[in-house]
This record gives C-alpha cells, structure tokens and sequence, in this order.
C-alpha cells in the first residue's frame, strides 16, 4: 500500500534539494571561474589592445584599442582570457594581462555627437546642487576614486569632483564602492 504522507515528504524533499541546487547554481553563474563577479567593469592597461574574436591568440584581431585607462566590461572568462565589452557595445576577447582592476569611467558616450552645448557636470560636492567645478564633454575618460550609489568621486586632468553615476559608462547603477 502507497504511504501518501510519506511520498509527499519525499517530494518535497526532493524539490528542495532541486531548488537549492538551482540557487546555489545560479549564484554560480554571475561569477567567473576567478570567482570575481560577472559582469564588472575594469580598464585597458596597456596603450594597444588587440580585440580578438576568439579566446587565444589564434584568433583573428578584430579591433586595435589605443588608449590605456579605457572602461570595459568583462562579460566572460575563459582561462587567461575575458570576453569584454566596451562603452559602444563591441564586445571581443583579449588576455588578462591587459586588464586591470583601476576604476574609470567615459563621460555619457551616450550623447557624442548631440551638439555643442551638452556636457556632464562634474560638481564640488555629491548633489545637483553643488557648485559646477568642470564640463565634462561626452566621451572623457576619468578615474573613478569612489561611488555610492548615485554619485562618483572622479578626478580628470587633476581636477577631482563628483559626476552624477547617471551620466557615466563605468559604474553600475546603484553600484557603491570605495
């Protein structure tokens, strides 16, 4: 005779053990095999940068980058090498040993090329009301210091101030740290 109260328990049982190994999952997939998270963001280190379609260098090159302390995303790793993707959406593959970890950030590459008169205003202060100590054209690259969640502390050509985290490319929204 079928024990209905036992064969529940045993279901339910099972579907938690499915259920945390689809959680324990999951939270496996937003890291690397580095065990850092993905994606996140880091920069060029090197001045050239070949952008590769392939994880080796086999591969084609599909991009040359020329300007260290670019922002990137990595998005995928695989052994010595991270799938990033840059402020533009073009994503390829290039060796770790071009990466680092420094924090910058491009000024809303978003609006490049909407006019003359569209700047990002780097303030004195964390608020939209603080003195205006720079403009900022679209596409100036700067180095994060800190965010917090809706303002980063960045510095560009020696002047450090505080950037709306809305208006960069570098920095996740809500994204805090230090």
């Amino acid at each position: 005779m079928l024990n209905v109260a036992r064969l529940n328990t045993a279901v339910c049982a099972l579907l938690a053990m499915l259920l945390a190994g689809a959680s324990s999952a999951a939270a496996q997939a937003t890291r690397g095999s580095t065990g850092l998270p993905l994606p996140r963001f880091v920069s060029l280190k090197a001045e050239q940068v070949n952008l590769r379609v392939g994880p080796s260098t086999d591969y084609a090159v599909s991009w040359r980058y020329q300007k260290s302390g670019l922002p990137v995303e990595i998005i995928q790793e695989y052994e010595n090498w991270r799938r990033i993707r840059d402020a533009d959406g073009t994503e390829g593959w290039v060796n770790q040993s071009l990466l680092t970890g420094e924090r910058t950030a491009v000024a809303a590459p978003w609006m490049r090329g909407n006019g003359d008169s569209v700047y990002v205003m780097m303030r004195r202060d964390s608020m939209s009301s603080a003195q205006i100590i720079a403009k900022l054209e679209p596409g100036v690259i700067m180095r994060l210091e800190e965010c917090n969640g809706n303002w980063c502390r960045a510095q560009v050509q020696g002047v450090t101030g505080w950037v709306s985290q809305a208006e960069i490319w570098g920095a996740y929204p809500g994204e805090a740290f230090k």
